[in-house]
């Protein structure tokens, strides 16, 4: 790795840093820049029509300020803007921000773009890190500022001159500000404060980008508790943040600057944005979710947020993407099953009890997903995720000795067809393994010719493939044993019941049970499974019986 050709960018000295000892308590000010930033890096942005279904999805999840676009930069931006403000699909508690750079025919047409809106953010910018003054635009650090106070100065100016009623804020962004030496973010930003002069009914909003991420997110929160401490006038600043993910930590950089002292934070849903993205906030706020804070943002059905963003915007959330990802409340490991069906029946057990399951963060319901799909089955599964599949989608709960022994049977199937079960072919391979054991023998009939206290006699029907129905007569201490005992005469061997359980599988009156039962074959020793269905217990106890024998007949060709 060519480590040499790289170099760290400015770091702040700040020995006496607060924000790693502070905690989140509320939501910030949440900006969506989707419809600006996040679609300028889409292959092919989107239309008026896709524009307007992305806002009225970010109003219904409870944006309030939507940045929609850089109107006198594009036709589109402009026309999509009109449509807005004529069509009325701004609510009245809503704010559209737009982008403009600091020279007066811009500034010109997004005035005249914004026309008639109730509330309007003028987002300013212009780009102060010492690459982009000095190798892209040629400028010093006084030539920088004098176009951040000039593009202010217009954009006051056509303020002060707007006779429509509009509530206009400004807010300035001193482009790639992680990347520029704190002491002069820190004075641009004055000298744009010190001609605007904000009030506390006319605050500025400062906006501190990590255009690029540079550096590790403690170095950015160390920026922007310095700019915090520094800045004029900040009781009628609202300082804002806008990460990016070049390193993968866009999320820690913006969590890590509200602890710094950030009062909002522009971002994306799912994080589209240039390069590797922009902060994404629908994890930012099922994160705060996940601590106890209303985040503000309803992102309860998540599912509904990749629809609108997939479909407007051609981009998909991947498998594992935090939250959103439809993997993400998968186990296949066999130990994280066996704990999260242990947590989750905890869970049901116990009303109003705070979220606490091995292995899920958060309820999958509160975002809108189902436990269905949490347990996948493959050949890592365990006992437990296996068991979880059965129990929460057919109602079967397995016995300890039904669960060690069938776990094999699933890991065999899928490793040797190299293939994930779903639910029902995990129900369909139990069902062929312990039910539907017709082999060699088969039950026709069965009834009880007489039973006293402590004593029961049975008589038995059963076939075989290649002879005729026989009947045979079982004695025994109740109907079960005595089952036994004629199963024994007619197979000639010498089994009997170790275990035996029962449940019904669903409730009503047309329910059917299950019986489990494990025989043990007395001549080894050796214990051997079945399972019966039926709506007579009495059904399912013998169909159980006859599984588990045939089973053992089999395991001996």
């Amino acid at each position: 790795m060519n480590y040499r050709h790289y170099k760290r960018m400015p770091v702040v000295k700040l020995d006496d840093r607060q924000w790693p000892s502070r905690v989140q308590e509320k939501a910030p000010i949440w900006c969506s820049v989707d419809l600006r930033d996040g679609n300028q890096a889409l292959e092919v942005p989107m239309n008026i029509e896709q524009k307007l279904d992305f806002f009225n999805y970010l109003v219904k999840v409870g944006f309030k300020e939507i940045e929609i676009g850089f109107p006198a930069a594009s036709k589109t931006d402009y026309e999509f803007t009109r449509r807005l403000i004529e069509d009325n699909y701004i609510p009245d508690d809503v704010t559209i921000q737009v982008l403009t750079q600091s020279r007066e025919s811009i500034i010109k047409e997004t005035f005249e773009a914004v026309s008639g809106a109730k509330n309007v953010i003028i987002h300013l910018y212009n780009s102060t890190s010492t690459v982009q003054r000095e190798v892209v635009f040629g400028f010093d650090q006084k030539e920088c500022i004098d176009l951040a106070v000039s593009g202010t100065r217009l954009v006051k100016k056509y303020i002060q001159n707007d006779k429509s009623g509009t509530n206009f804020r400004l807010e300035y962004s001193p482009e790639s500000f992680s990347s520029t030496e704190p002491e002069f973010a820190v004075e641009i930003c004055n000298s744009v404060l010190d001609e605007y002069q904000p009030t506390s009914d006319d605050k500025v909003i400062i906006n501190l980008p990590e255009t690029v991420e540079m550096s590790t997110p403690n170095v950015y929160a160390d920026q922007v508790e310095y700019f915090c401490r520094n800045v004029k006038y900040r009781e009628n600043v609202i300082v804002s943040i806008h990460t990016h993910n070049d390193r993968g930590t866009g999320i820690a950089s913006s969590e890590l600057g509200l602890l710094a002292g950030a009062d909002r934070v522009e971002g994306t849903l799912f994080g589209n944005g240039e390069r590797t993205g922009n902060a994404d906030i629908v994890i930012l706020a099922i994160n705060m979710m996940m601590l106890g804070i209303d985040p503000k943002l309803d992102f309860s059905d998540v599912n509904e947020a990749i629809s609108v963003y997939e479909e407007n915007t051609s981009m998909l959330v991947p498998d594992r993407y935090p939250w959103s990802g439809k993997l993400v409340f998968t186990a296949f490991s066999g130990s994280h099953q066996d704990a999260i069906k242990k947590g989750l029946e905890v869970q049901n057990r116990i009303e109003n009890k705070t979220w606490d399951v091995p292995y899920l963060p958060i309820d999958p319901k509160d975002v809108g997903r189902d436990y269905e799909p949490i347990i996948r089955i493959n050949s890592q599964s365990g006992k437990g995720g296996v068991a979880y599949v059965m129990s929460q989608m057919f109602g079967l709960t397995l016995p300890r000795s039904f669960q060690k022994d069938f776990i094999k049977i699933v890991k065999a199937k899928s490793c040797d067809e190299d293939i994930e079960l779903l639910p029902q072919q995990v129900f369909d391979l139990f069902d062929d393994s312990y039910i539907n054991v017709f082999t060699p023998y088969n039950l026709l009939k069965f009834r009880e010719l007489s039973h006293e206290d402590n004593y029961s006699e049975v008589e038995a029907i059963i076939s075989k493939a290649d002879m005729e129905a026989t009947t045979f007569i079982g004695h025994g201490n109740g109907f079960l044993d005595a089952f036994v005992d004629a199963v024994n005469h007619f197979a000639d061997v010498n089994v009997t019941i170790n275990m035996y359980s029962e449940h019904s599988m669903k409730s009503g009156s047309d329910s059917a049970a299950i019986t489990y039962i494990e025989i043990m074959d007395k001549d080894n020793g050796k214990i051997y499974l079945g399972a019966g269905v039926s709506s007579s217990v009495t059904k399912s106890s013998v169909r159980a019986v006859i599984s588990a024998v045939n089973r053992m007949l089999n395991s001996r060709v």
